[in-house]
């Protein structure tokens, strides 16, 4: 959840990666893993469709 936030605060990979202590390696495999629990194709339509489901408030 923390990642989606950091997400839809507009944070870049990178931003997110120093953020939580993570390599961006480490960050772009999690954001892969959201798209495809959203069933998304984009950060965006991540964003959208988390807000569609209550998950982001």
């Amino acid at each position: 959840m923390e990642m989606l936030y950091a997400l839809a605060d507009g944070l870049s990979n990178k931003e997110i990666a120093y953020r939580f202590g993570l390599t961006e390696g480490t960050v772009k495999s999690y954001v892969f893993n959201l798209y495809g629990k959203l069933g998304a194709k984009r950060r965006a339509q991540a964003i959208a469709r988390a807000r569609e489901r209550g998950l982001l408030e």
